[in-house]
């Protein structure tokens, strides 16, 4: 039995129903379990309960398909849409869990959302940016920083996609290029390869 591949949908905790983030969470929560993924997300409200209120609306949906790493330590916090709760005590931290989803697609987000597509692109993950106002969209349409995560990839960046279909379509096309895993900063070093 292969493994089912995590999605992670982040971005601003504050968006309101109703609202284009809001919307476009939704969508994807939607759209990501429709072609076989887990959601992954900060199990908090915003854009991580449009996500998982999305995946419960697929005609696809089944009982753990929404995975929420709570940055506090009561699972009663998660939102309501969560079928697994993983309180972690661990606050902001806890972003570096999400980010090492197999992919990570960001809606518009704050500080919180900037520090999740920075270790997904430390991490070598593919990162994909809805351009909807917040860091997915001052951040999508180029590569982080210089450093070479795929050199077979002439064109690894944040890629920007106008919408939750465009997005689920460049996880499906690129997902298969970035199967590698940051091993971290001593194995890099020890094996002579570039962080």
């Amino acid at each position: 039995m292969s493994r089912r591949k995590l999605l992670a949908i982040v971005g601003d905790a504050g968006v309101e129903p109703g609202s284009l983030g809001w919307e476009a969470a939704f969508r994807l929560g939607q759209l990501a379990v429709d072609a076989g993924f887990r959601v992954l997300c900060g199990g908090m409200r915003g854009v991580m309960e449009a996500a998982c209120r999305g995946a419960h609306a697929s005609p696809l949906y089944r009982e753990g398909d929404t995975v929420g790493v709570l940055p506090v330590g009561d699972p009663d916090e998660a939102n309501e849409w969560v079928d697994i709760v993983l309180a972690t005590h661990l606050d902001t931290a806890r972003n570096t869990l999400i980010a090492n989803a197999d992919a990570v697609v960001a809606v518009g987000g704050g500080a919180g959302t900037l520090t999740e597509i920075g270790f997904a692109w430390q991490y070598k993950r593919l990162i994909v940016g809805l351009d909807v106002p917040g860091w997915s969209q001052r951040l999508a349409g180029a590569p982080l920083d210089k450093r070479v995560r795929y050199p077979e990839i002439a064109d690894d960046q944040v890629f920007i996609a106008a919408t939750p279909e465009a997005a689920m379509q460049i996880v499906a096309e690129r997902l298969p290029q970035y199967g590698v895993r940051h091993l971290g900063f001593g194995v890099a070093k020890a094996n002579g390869q570039r962080r």
